[in-house]
């Protein structure tokens, strides 16, 4: 099963990533697929215990990152990404690819933010936005390495 969640998330994080540089979106054709496999091919190849595990990854993505995306922090297709992660891994791994995932975010923020001298604006009404499908893809892909 290890193999089957490592190819499908470095394939979907992989293009996530690219498609979050150029637009700062990450398309539902993607990521809810993504999501919805999580859930499905556990179950077909683990059984009940891995069904169990995927709804658990994916109710703590949606703990971890729902408060962010609820206050504007990030957006929907983060979210949505994030839940497909957490379904994919299980809860176990994706307490590590989170904590992973923030840091590299905040690496990235930061460095947008002098990248475009942006830091004073950072604390205005409307601040830059940040690609972070590479933090997540970044942070998912150590997560399976340090296992």
């Amino acid at each position: 099963m290890n193999s089957i969640a490592w190819w499908a998330n470095v394939v979907v994080l992989v293009v996530a990533s690219g498609i979050d540089l150029r637009t700062r979106r990450i398309p539902n054709w993607l990521s809810v697929p993504f999501l919805l496999c999580g859930l499905i091919v556990p179950a077909i190849a683990g059984g009940w215990a891995s069904l169990e595990a995927s709804f658990a990854g994916f109710g703590l993505a949606l703990l971890l990152f729902g408060l962010p995306c609820f206050l504007r922090g990030m957006g929907m297709g983060d979210l949505k990404l994030a839940a497909g992660v957490g379904a994919w891994i299980g809860p176990g791994q994706f307490w590590l690819a989170f904590i992973v995932t923030a840091i590299v975010g905040g690496i990235i923020a930061v460095a947008y933010a002098v990248r475009h001298r942006s830091r004073g604006r950072s604390l205005d009404r409307t601040p830059q936005s940040i690609p972070y499908a590479p933090a997540i893809a970044i942070g998912t892909l150590f997560s399976f390495f340090a296992r």
